[in-house]
């Protein structure tokens, strides 16, 4: 059986690391406004046209187009890159990886 041991002030500093990044999680997705245009969404990711056409036709991508332009609902958005991190870390551009993966 494996027994694991923290004193007060290592777990302390544990759950106030974990606080901090679920803040900081919810802080950006309420930063971001609800549904993207192409270009909103290109500058998120830092990715051009061409990228950006090559998600937009994905079966699996969240894009609606019934607003007469693509749109991307963001809460869908970060869903779908959370489900696809291997395809993000290889086709997002430097500007998602220097943020660690999360938007700004």
């Amino acid at each position: 059986m494996l027994e694991v041991k923290f004193d007060a002030s290592q777990l302390e500093s544990i759950i106030n690391a974990a606080v901090d990044k679920a803040l900081e999680r919810h802080s950006l997705v309420n930063s971001l406004p609800p549904i993207l245009n192409r270009t909103q969404f290109m500058e998120l990711l830092d990715i051009g046209p061409t990228k950006a056409a090559e998600l937009f036709n994905r079966e699996d991508f969240p894009v609606m187009r019934e607003m007469g332009h693509p749109r991307v609902l963001t809460h869908l958005l970060l869903q779908w890159c959370e489900r696809h991190t291997d395809w993000t870390e290889k086709n997002a551009g430097d500007g998602w990886k220097k943020r660690g993966g999360v938007a700004s």
